[in-house]
């Protein structure tokens, strides 16, 4: 019997050093489309890898934006800076509250915020992950928060392209990697923001109508970014970013996404407070363009000030 366990532990372990072994040479040498399963592409669509690496020289801020692509193309640096706040936006492209939490995880303690704007949407508490995972692992070193994320999200894809970073972290072969600061129409800017070039969005014919359904994984590591948030007695602000009307109101069910939230802390749906024209304030039906930023972001800084949530210098 000890001997049949022995053989079996032996067995296993092997198996494992050879998977792993094999997924480096593979995502190293194999043809794109022959490596499905593994995506491991630094410096991507976003720029997380710059923000990552500036976040590493933040000592302390006034606020911290969390968040979708909805924050890093929503809330501008600049415009915050002109107003007195010191600030730095940690958003990412398709972010979901598991990897929300962590970057709470490797990051909070480190840039002692005194506010978090932590920007809601229906997609990234409907969203399995796998995106926004993927675009983590590529994008920073990986510790143990990256192999607990991994867990939760719970994918071939990211356990893969996990396996394969392993090595690039290991023998530190993006060290030497720089990303541009500028990629065809986006602009990386100090703080974490991203600026594209103007443009407008050409209104589709009416969506059709969608239920928001809240997953229970991303629900639990909501909750847990945002217990780990008061514990630090941070000041917290929900927001729920503005989008087309015309993608705002084919989900069906708004009021209860909105209760949900109004159940956890101050929580404003711009899309609900505002009223920005979909052709001259947004550049698809999810993101505004620069004029929707700053209309936007003036807003948000008004409510801010006038609710004394966040209150400004000048």
């Amino acid at each position: 019997m000890k001997k049949l366990l022995y053989n079996l532990v032996i067995f296993i372990i092997y198996n494992l050093i050879f998977y792993v072994f094999t997924i480096t040479l593979w995502g190293e040498y194999a043809f794109p489309f022959l490596k499905p399963n593994i995506n491991y592409k630094i410096g991507s669509y976003g720029h997380m890898y710059t923000r990552l690496k500036e976040i590493k020289q933040i000592d302390s801020i006034d606020i911290l934006f969390l968040g979708s692509s909805h924050t890093y193309r929503g809330f501008d640096n600049r415009i915050f800076k002109k107003e007195g706040f010191t600030s730095f936006n940690l958003g990412s492209s398709a972010q979901t509250p598991i990897q929300t939490l962590t970057l709470l995880e490797r990051y909070l303690d480190k840039i002692h915020p005194k506010s978090i704007i932590f920007e809601v949407n229906p997609l990234t508490f409907s969203s399995d992950g796998v995106e926004s995972s993927l675009d983590l692992i590529a994008n920073d070193t990986n510790d143990l928060y990256s192999y607990e994320m991994a867990l939760k999200v719970n994918h071939i894809r990211t356990y893969n392209t996990l396996l394969y970073a392993l090595h690039k972290d290991l023998f530190h072969l993006n060290q030497s990697y720089i990303e541009p600061i500028k990629k065809v129409k986006d602009k990386y800017i100090h703080g974490g923001f991203v600026e594209s070039e103007i443009a407008y969005y050409n209104k589709p014919s009416k969506q059709n109508k969608q239920k928001i359904i809240i997953s229970k994984k991303q629900i639990e590591a909501f909750e847990k970014c945002l217990a780990k948030i008061k514990e630090r007695n941070i000041k917290l602000i929900l927001v729920y970013a503005p989008m087309t009307h015309n993608l705002y109101t084919s989900y069906s069910n708004n009021k209860y996404f909105d209760e949900k939230m109004k159940s956890y802390s101050e929580y404003y749906n711009f899309n609900e407070i505002m009223n920005l024209n979909d052709s001259l304030d947004f550049y698809d039906a999810h993101h505004l363009n620069q004029n929707g930023v700053r209309i936007f972001n003036k807003k948000l800084i008004e409510i801010l000030n006038d609710k004394q949530i966040i209150k400004s210098k000048f």
